[in-house]
């Protein structure tokens, strides 16, 4: 009996009290000042937050950091650049939430380039076929968001267009928290989510209705591709283009304010 006490003693200091213990001295670490140069150089949001937000996104990035492993494919060297720039964007979506680091998540696989993705489809008839696509990121289940670096950057026309890959699968992680990645992330209430799927559904069908009719549109047409991909561009669209997707889906906006808790409007 002893013994058993002892080794469920060693347990929980191995596996509860020695991470949080951990975890706390990181946090309590000063945040480095090449790692700020870093934020301001690639994180354009990054210099026009105020302070307190400042404090809470480097706080989120500090744990990010120590909690995420960075893996290099295809010869990459990651480098304190990669990780701060990608533990930035996606800690962004974090701020003023009372949200865990990506709890799920524990690698992210960084590719200098577009990288290719095995795929199987079954074909009618139970026609089981292969093939590979080029991809530059992708949000996986089983703890894993892949990216290509050189899109991680991204290039100016890409920002004004609202894209951001790493906003994009980040989007798609809170997405999946919920067990399943259909467009809904975590919400507070029974009533968020009907409030959610009524504005999200009506946006979602008004981008393919729009599409069909040869419109050009704020949100990327990709995102009517379904709900999920709806979220995660529409996600980009409030981040990078604020000012015209609240102008022109101001419900839309509404319920992304909602969740996500700041207006990247005052960040201009």
């Amino acid at each position: 009996m002893f013994a058993l006490a002892v080794i469920v003693t060693l347990l929980v200091l191995v596996f509860i009290v020695w991470p949080r213990l951990r975890l706390r001295q990181v946090l309590a670490k000063a945040f480095p000042s090449n790692y700020a140069k870093i934020l301001r150089r690639n994180l354009p949001q990054y210099r026009y937050m105020p302070t307190d937000l400042q404090l809470q996104l480097k706080r989120r990035i500090k744990q990010f950091l120590h909690e995420k492993t960075f893996v290099g494919c295809d010869g990459l060297i990651v480098t304190d650049e990669m990780r701060v720039t990608v533990a930035g964007k996606a800690c962004l979506l974090l701020l003023n939430r009372d949200a865990e680091v990506y709890p799920d998540l524990t690698h992210i696989l960084l590719y200098p380039g577009a990288f290719v993705a095995q795929r199987r489809e079954v074909q009618s008839g139970g026609i089981v076929t292969h093939t590979n696509q080029g991809l530059s990121g992708e949000s996986w289940s089983d703890g894993r968001v892949v990216l290509a670096w050189d899109q991680v950057l991204g290039e100016p026309e890409n920002q004004s267009h609202g894209h951001d890959l790493v906003l994009h699968e980040f989007a798609h992680q809170l997405d999946s928290q919920t067990g399943s990645t259909n467009g809904a992330p975590l919400l507070k209430s029974a009533e968020s989510y009907a409030k959610w799927s009524k504005v999200m559904t009506q946006e979602f069908e008004q981008l393919q209705s729009d599409l069909e009719q040869g419109f050009q549109t704020i949100i990327d047409p990709y995102g009517a591709t379904n709900p999920a991909e709806f979220f995660a561009v529409t996600t980009e669209a409030f981040f990078e283009r604020s000012e015209a997707l609240a102008h022109y889906h101001p419900a839309l906006y509404q319920q992304l304010y909602s969740f996500y808790r700041v207006d990247p409007r005052d960040w201009r």
